[in-house]
């Protein structure tokens, strides 16, 4: 199993509490980055959106481009998950920048290709917003150009949403980044069993999990692909007795409709296809993270993560708060504790 985590670019994880003391800012986001792979992590998930969605829409937060190309330059070991809106970049564009990351961080770039949710930034940003479905018809074209940029050149295209002529792209990266997505609709599990390397999910419990991991198999092979990566998102709470989390899982889950994220959690309702509808509860910190169930003591967790790996997850991208402290709790109890 590998252990990832969604970098707090929005300043922290939780709609109800202002200050989580991890302020969006390079200081905090290089010193947390360069301990993780300390102590353990794997890859990093720099999440893209131009207004924050935790805090509210005129809370600070980072870039994901900018900010991974710098952690390019003082990591050495993470895999570096940046998120891409197709809506937001043109591909042939992205596709040389990617490049020049990827060779900057020798190969650990990889790319999270996300459909946008959010209306209101977009047309903020004055970006075109579109339908569902429409939206991963854009996003295969895209995904299409950027691989095959990377691959080689001469390259021709076009397609409803996209043309490219004679491209070149040189340097070529070093290694072809890999593509990952999440997506729980009809149209978002075809287009990510078609191009992409590994599928993404929002929390939930492993049976759900194991279902919808063998749902993209299936779709998979009948295209005649090769197999690809599971992760699953994830908010942790690790404490030494049950009465300890219950207490955690209390103070970061009285969200209320005031909180000023609520907003944007009516919009990301309207915005999305899900299979499950979302509590408000659910909701309180990012990505259904809770549901996934690694609240408990060290062994309650272990158990936890045996159960996943049996379903199919490679990976987990946890949330946590306040995040550096919580991270380094995770990974003494679970990452790097060796039973006697």
């Amino acid at each position: 199993m590998r252990f990832g985590y969604w970098l707090p670019v929005f300043g922290g994880w939780l709609r109800n509490v202002d200050d989580e003391q991890m302020e969006a800012s390079w200081n905090y986001i290089k010193k947390l980055a360069q301990r993780s792979e300390q102590i353990g992590y794997d890859l990093t998930l720099i999440a893209e959106l131009f207004l924050n969605d935790i805090k509210g829409e005129d809370a600070p937060s980072l870039d994901a481009w900018s900010t991974t190309a710098a952690l390019a330059a003082v990591t050495e070991k993470l895999e570096l998950m940046v998120a891409v809106r197709p809506t937001f970049h043109n591909p042939a564009i992205l596709a040389k920048q990617a490049a020049n990351i990827a060779n900057i961080c020798n190969g650990r770039l990889s790319l999270n290709v996300v459909s946008s949710w959010w209306q209101e930034e977009a047309l903020k940003y004055g970006i075109e917003f579109e339908k569902h479905d429409d939206r991963y018809a854009r996003m295969k074209e895209w995904i299409t150009i950027v691989n095959t940029m990377w691959q080689q050149d001469a390259f021709n295209y076009e397609g409803k949403y996209y043309k490219v002529s004679d491209t070149l792209l040189q340097p070529k990266p070093v290694s072809k980044p890999l593509i990952y997505a999440g997506g729980e609709s009809d149209a978002g599990k075809n287009l990510i069993a078609e191009v992409c390397d590994g599928y993404v999910m929002h929390g939930d419990a492993p049976e759900v999990i194991a279902a919808r991991i063998q749902d993209v198999k299936q779709r998979r092979e009948q295209r005649g692909l090769p197999p690809m990566t599971y992760g699953v998102a994830a908010y942790s709470i690790v404490r030494n007795t049950e009465s300890e989390v219950k207490k955690e899982l209390e103070r970061i889950t009285n969200v209320q409709a005031s909180s000023k994220g609520y907003n944007n959690y009516q919009q990301w309702l309207n915005g999305t296809q899900l299979e499950k509808k979302v509590s408000l509860e659910d909701y309180s910190v990012s990505n259904r993270g809770l549901r996934t169930g690694l609240t408990g003591t060290p062994e309650q967790i272990a158990e936890r993560i045996k159960a996943f790996e049996d379903a199919g997850v490679d990976f987990f991208l946890l949330q946590c708060s306040p995040q550096l402290e919580e991270m380094e709790r995770f990974a003494e109890a679970i990452i790097t504790y060796q039973p006697a």
